[in-house]
């Protein structure tokens, strides 16, 4: 019942000005976030459906291309001193920021150096208490020099800072609509980006215009963005989403979900003949790694053991996995905890499927231990049950009971926080495109709850290493160093990495210009329909 009015309140806004779609539908990108959205706030863009959003409204001072290389956006240039410490940005004059009465007689006006100031001290304030707070731990202090001079300054070099600024957290706002609206700025945005705010039910729709002063342009001089708006949906699931887009009523959906994913794919992950002419599908490397996490400091002998951990990490054939849970769509983890789209990826570091040699450990396991019976529990939450129980057959084959705990993941999230879970499924998604983001999940100094070190995993020579990298500045030298970092955990076993994910796409054919990127970051500037 909730499915059929979620699709009649779906469809009455669709069937509104019929006549108006008709001819202006070409001009509207339209796709539906079954998530919810919790702020149009950049300084709360914490979680993909946020980030989709903002990412439309507001720009920082540099953006990530497709292939993860840091390009200028409000800053037209930078340079960066020899010892790394102090980045200079030299500044557009040409970026305006949406219209808004409160900006006076001319209802916009052009972005300043002490615009990024007051973004960044925004960022800072404990009392505004954005979660993207942490993305400005490396700095130690930023000012405007002049109108088209922003400098910031590190503590400490870090390589990786410039993925780091291009996080929607670190969007320029401004500070007199942000005065004016408080915490409700949440729902009356002002930004700079491709499309401006129009309008917000909540739980119903969303509606963004193309803004027609906006400072980019194409290849070709052609002003961006192409569309003259933007209409997101709110059905609150994939299966329903994905109806809607059977029946092209949305242009595109996002990854793969169980209730649709045999009806569109083959087992090999290919598209089904009745939507070639219909659906483009587009896939490539996502910086997500999905894992099985052991708790080091676990009391349980078995997994005390690297023996066993070993084995589990040898007992399962992650490629069967994969054709028979995903049809195909991901890459087995055959290599370390670093995700394959990222440097310093090895595929030779990882563990490949070898049974009899898995059967070997555990028999040198029993041997040593006395226990004939090894057993060990997996919690997961529901999402991710066939995985666990996959596991679990394939490592009753090995001589190792399994057991599979499921619970909600709000539960699961403390608990992993606070050492309660001997072995848990997790996964790990980029917040910036550098390898140190995945290692620090290994740096002793990071254990949870404080840090994201989940496994309490400790080695004084990686933690030297992980600070040896923060003095690198050499790419290729630090990317080796990273590989050294991960095939160093991958020999002492706290995770068992499952799978690299891949962002998979499908669009209607008079979709263009979507494209993909391993951060799976929706961006619409460059999008049209014919």
């Amino acid at each position: 019942m909730k499915l059929l009015v979620a699709l009649f309140s779906f469809n009455l806004i669709l069937s509104c000005s019929s006549k108006s779609k008709e001819s202006k539908d070409h001009l509207v990108f339209r796709y539906n976030e079954h998530k919810n959205i919790g702020s149009l706030d950049p300084a709360f863009a914490k979680d993909n459906a946020d980030i989709w959003a903002v990412n439309q409204l507001f720009n920082g001072l540099v953006q990530m291309d497709e292939n993860l290389a840091v390009q200028p956006c409000i800053a037209k240039a930078w340079t960066i001193s020899e010892d790394g410490l102090t980045y200079t940005f030299n500044l557009r004059s040409n970026v305006f920021f949406h219209k808004h009465e409160l900006f006076g007689t001319d209802s916009t006006r052009q972005v300043t150096a002490k615009d990024f100031e007051y973004s960044f001290n925004r960022l800072l304030d404990k009392k505004v208490a954005s979660p993207g707070r942490w993305t400005l731990n490396k700095v130690d202090q930023f000012k405007a020099l002049n109108d088209s001079i922003f400098e910031i300054r590190l503590k400490q070099a870090f390589p990786a800072f410039l993925g780091l600024l291009t996080m929607k957290y670190c969007s320029v706002v401004p500070k007199e609509i942000v005065d004016h609206y408080g915490s409700d700025f949440r729902s009356n945005p002002i930004g700079t980006g491709p499309f401006q705010f129009k309008r917000w039910e909540e739980n119903l729709k969303l509606v963004f215009r193309k803004h027609t002063n906006y400072f980019e342009s194409d290849s070709n001089g052609k002003k961006l963005p192409y569309l003259e708006a933007v209409a997101i949906t709110f059905l609150p699931d994939k299966q329903s989403e994905f109806l809607q887009f059977a029946q092209g009523n949305i242009d595109f959906v996002s990854g793969l979900d169980a209730s649709y994913k045999d009806d569109i794919l083959t087992a090999t992950g290919e598209l089904r003949d009745r939507y070639k002419d219909d659906v483009n599908m587009i896939r490539g490397p996502y910086l997500n790694t999905e894992y099985l996490a052991v708790f080091m400091e676990s009391e349980l002998p078995e997994l005390q053991s690297d023996l066993l951990r070993k084995a589990i990490n040898y007992g399962f054939d992650r490629k069967k996995m994969m054709t028979y849970l995903r049809n195909g769509i991901g890459i087995p983890a055959n290599g370390g905890f670093i995700p394959k789209g990222l440097p310093g990826y090895s595929p030779e570091i990882g563990y490949s499927y070898q049974p009899e040699k898995a059967k070997a450990l555990v028999r040198e396991f029993k041997t040593a231990s006395g226990i004939t019976e090894p057993e060990i529990t997996i919690t997961t939450t529901s999402n991710y049950l066939s995985f666990c129980e996959y596991i679990q057959r394939e490592l009753q084959k090995i001589g190792i009971t399994v057991n599979v705990d499921v619970i909600p993941a709000a539960t699961l999230k403390d608990a992993k926080a606070n050492g309660k879970l001997d072995l848990f499924r997790a996964s790990w998604v980029a917040d910036y495109p550098d390898a140190e983001n995945y290692l620090s999940l290994f740096f002793s100094q990071n254990f949870a709850p404080n840090g994201p070190n989940y496994t309490h995993f400790k080695s004084e020579l990686f933690d030297a290493w992980y600070e040896e990298a923060f003095t690198i500045t050499d790419r290729n030298k630090r990317e080796a160093l990273y590989t050294r970092m991960d095939s160093l955990i991958l020999a002492d076993t706290p995770v068992i990495p499952l799978f690299y994910d891949e962002v998979v796409r499908f669009t209607r054919k008079n979709v263009s210009g979507l494209g993909i990127n391993p951060i799976n970051l929706l961006d619409l500037k460059r999008v049209s329909k014919n």
